[in-house]
């Protein structure tokens, strides 16, 4: 999953780690999303849930994997999972200079917030 967020996350300005990864899924497991083809890891997406919106943060898809509804499947799950907790809002993390994401969460109704830089969809 690390490799995976390092290869097709960025551009981001902090690599993943396997131990910060070792403590979402101890401390949130449920806040990790995960594609997987025949036991592969192939996307993740991580939901993090302030109390009021949630928050989606290293959407990765194995290039490979690109335009075969991974990405989509795992933003509908991400729509469940803030459903599920009453969230008014979801927010996305994307660099602005990732032209790829940055059409993906457009396409998928996200308005970037010109104040605060935040990609969100109210929901």
């Amino acid at each position: 999953m690390v490799d995976l967020w390092n290869r097709a996350a960025g551009p981001t300005r902090h690599a993943g780690q396997a131990a910060e990864a070792h403590q979402l899924l101890q401390r949130d497991p449920g806040a990790l999303l995960v594609a997987d083809d025949a036991g592969t890891v192939v996307g993740t997406l991580i939901v993090g849930w302030d109390g009021w919106r949630c928050h989606r943060y290293r959407l990765a898809v194995d290039p490979l994997a690109r335009r075969h509804g991974v990405a989509s499947a795992l933003m509908a799950r991400a729509r469940d999972v803030a459903v599920a907790h009453g969230a008014p809002r979801l927010d996305a993390m994307v660099n602005t200079d990732n032209a790829d994401a940055v059409a993906l969460w457009e396409s998928a109704g996200f308005e970037l917030d010109q104040n605060d830089r935040r990609w969100s969809l109210l929901i």
